[in-house]
């Protein structure tokens, strides 16, 4: 395998810092970028090469497996002992007098258990057995819709996830943004790992009359210009599906806030329940016959 000193690459130190390699990237990337130099073959060839380095260095462990294994450092975990150390010795970190202290440093066994974890893919077994380390699978998260009906009530739903039927619970006083945790229900597990979780992220659907602040929910209740001047009653649902009369004060103006105490959303755990905030909005009679104009003309004239 052909040696490529991503250091040099990149024009920096081996010493260097995270920081300054991502400054070194940017600044080549920008330089070898292909909108830049449009039909330049070597400049696509640069802009590749240093997207691998920059790759490779700017994560920690495959830099330290880089530094510690040069350029067979992808073969850290693959356990083909005798492939790398043949390669290792035809490349540029092999030449010249080689010998097992420069590679393993003095001092004995510490840099060749450490060379070992690293190689085998850092199983810690000192008695090298190389045998493989099971990996946990991807986590998962997607977004589960609710209604403020089921938020408030709780409720149990179901939806197909390869091939398997999923039931999830929703407790009463769900909060929108919390996440569920289903186990077990993400990607597949590696090495005999366990498959990784699935994570549901609630989300309230919009509702055609309430609108949710907090605890609180908010109505606007169309009011007839008649019940708002004299007052009168007027007939709601709330969110529990309950049917209640709203009293009308007479006068009341149009966007007057009337509260309902208790009757909002549930508080999770609390035992408690927001307020109804209900914004009047006054509706102005039209189609008018000329009978009904008079007697506004009328009521006009009184109000001088």
């Amino acid at each position: 395998m052909e040696f490529k000193d991503y250091y040099k690459i990149l024009g920096v130190e081996k010493s260097a810092s995270a920081e300054e390699i991502k400054k070194a990237y940017r600044e080549l990337a920008k330089k070898y970028h292909p909108d830049k130099n449009p039909g330049d073959r070597n400049a696509e060839e640069k802009f590749k090469e240093v997207g691998e380095a920059y790759e490779v260095l700017k994560d920690p462990d495959k830099r330290k497996k880089y530094d510690t294994l040069g350029a067979n450092w992808k073969q850290a975990g693959s356990g083909n002992f005798d492939e790398w150390f043949r390669s290792y010795a035809r490349s540029p970190h092999g030449e010249g007098a080689f010998s097992f202290e420069d590679l393993f440093g003095s001092g004995g066994g510490g840099g060749f258990n450490d060379f070992f974890d690293l190689f085998m893919g850092g199983s810690g077994k000192r008695s090298y057995s190389f045998r493989s380390r099971s990996v946990k699978g991807k986590d998962y998260e997607a977004v589960i819709n609710i209604t403020l009906e089921e938020a408030f009530n709780g409720a149990s739903k179901e939806f197909n996830l390869n091939g398997k039927t999923i039931r999830v619970k929703i407790e009463s006083g769900a909060v929108e943004g919390k996440k569920l945790r289903l186990k077990n229900q993400g990607g597949p597990g590696k090495q005999g790992g366990d498959s990784g979780d699935l994570y549901l992220k609630i989300k309230f659907e919009k509702h055609p009359a309430f609108e949710k602040e907090g605890d609180d929910l908010r109505l606007t209740l169309p009011v007839d210009l008649y019940t708002a001047v004299l007052g009168g009653k007027k007939e709601i649902q709330t969110i529990d599906g309950k049917t209640i009369n709203i009293t009308i004060p007479p006068e009341t103006s149009s966007g007057k806030i009337l509260r309902i105490r208790g009757m909002g959303m549930n508080t999770a755990g609390a035992g408690g329940r927001g307020d109804l905030l209900i914004k009047i909005e006054i509706k102005i009679p039209r189609d008018l016959s000329g009978e009904e104009k008079q007697l506004f003309v009328k009521l006009a004239e009184l109000r001088k």
